[in-house]
């Protein structure tokens, strides 16, 4: 096996398939990178069985053979070559050679037998689509936010992609907050499938800006995301999404719209005292006719009250965690936000009390909160 490219291109390919290789598991051969030579086309490959990415490395040179060695030792040694410089990796049984220049190394490795199987997509029966990468990028990264942690809840530990009157949703829901993103229109395939928040991270991760689109393939169990010579394959989370459509609350009495960065500023004014708290709770007033207050209070610290203008036509309170109001408000770009809630004393639902956060007329981005109990 022998390969030659710039320590650049090098570089980053290898960069891009040592983020998900982990010592951390009982298979060591994880912790390796896969260097596949086969009829002139290179591929770097690195798994954690839950995910795997592949780097098609274009070179000058190269002989077939196949190999793994430690992926993060590969990666560390190129990265710290001169960026110009030409390397040359060669395999000697399970060993490799790399040298650029007066700069050489060898790395033990391991025989290819040992790396798991790499799982492939039917192109014949998968769904297939394309999307821009910026919509992609940020349509995701709007939502992703309110995916869960706790791996006791699987499905809300991914974002859910469906289709509704022929156009692509995501949401995503940890239980606490739910946020959902239209993402594309005039989609003409049935799509129902939840994919692992990590494995989204990772494409978010990858996203270079000479990418100027994703092409994404799926079938029962797999999803895979090509990125120019990169692909990322991943498992598709076995577990029933809950319906998106029992987090919305069917109505609301006070809708107001205000300024974005006024509401970040008095937000991030009341959150000083709100982290001193059990629930990092902060309370919002809406006071006819125009203003909106955030107050929240800390016993040991003190008690924040800041307010901006604003018109509304009813008076009501609701109570929120600070953290969560603010993620919404950094993910959210226009320069307006439209916020809708009831006030907590009519004793509503957890679901019909919620405080909504759209952008001013339109349906395309909602973020809800549900309320806490500020006492």
């Amino acid at each position: 096996m022998e390969i030659e490219a710039t320590a650049e291109k090098l570089s980053k390919a290898l960069n891009n398939v040592s983020r998900i290789a982990t010592s951390k598991v009982t298979l060591p051969v994880l912790n390796n990178v896969l260097i596949k030579i086969k009829d002139k086309q290179v591929s770097l490959i690195t798994t954690n069985l839950d995910m795997a990415i592949v780097d098609f490395l274009p070179v000058s040179n190269s002989k077939d053979g196949v190999i793994t060695v430690p992926a993060k030792l590969l990666a560390e040694f190129v990265s710290n070559l001169p960026k110009d410089e030409k390397v040359k990796i060669s395999s000697s049984g399970t060993k490799i050679t790399v040298t650029a220049g007066k700069y050489s190394s060898t790395i033990n490795g391991s025989p290819a037998d040992d790396f798991p199987e790499l799982p492939e997509i039917d192109e014949k029966s998968a769904v297939i689509f394309k999307i821009g990468t910026e919509e992609f990028k940020n349509g995701v990264g709007q939502v992703i936010i309110a995916s869960s942690n706790d791996f006791n809840r699987p499905a809300l530990t991914g974002v859910h992609f469906y289709t509704s009157d022929k156009s692509l949703f995501i949401v995503a829901t940890d239980g606490y907050r739910l946020a959902k993103r239209k993402l594309v229109k005039n989609v003409q395939s049935e799509i129902k499938i939840t994919i692992p928040s990590t494995s989204l991270q990772e494409v978010l991760r990858s996203i270079t800006d000479d990418i100027e689109e994703i092409e994404i393939s799926f079938n029962d169990d797999l999803i895979r995301f090509r990125l120019g010579e990169l692909e990322i394959i991943s498992k598709i989370i076995d577990a029933e999404y809950p319906n998106p459509e029992d987090f919305l609350p069917k109505t609301s009495e006070i809708n107001l719209v205000v300024d974005r960065t006024d509401l970040i500023r008095v937000v991030k004014l009341a959150s000083l005292f709100a982290r001193h708290t059990t629930n990092d709770v902060i309370t919002c007033e809406a006071k006819s006719p125009d203003t909106f207050s955030v107050h929240s209070i800390a016993n040991e610290y003190g008690e924040n009250d800041s307010s901006i203008n604003t018109k509304t036509d009813k008076d009501g309170k609701i109570s929120v965690t600070s953290r969560y109001l603010l993620d919404a408000l950094n993910v959210i770009s226009t320069p307006k936000i439209s916020i809708n809630f009831n006030d907590k004393s009519k004793n509503l639902s957890v679901i019909e009390s919620a405080l909504v956060l759209k952008e001013p007329n339109s349906e395309d981005y909602i973020h809800i909160l549900m309320p806490v109990d500020d006492n």
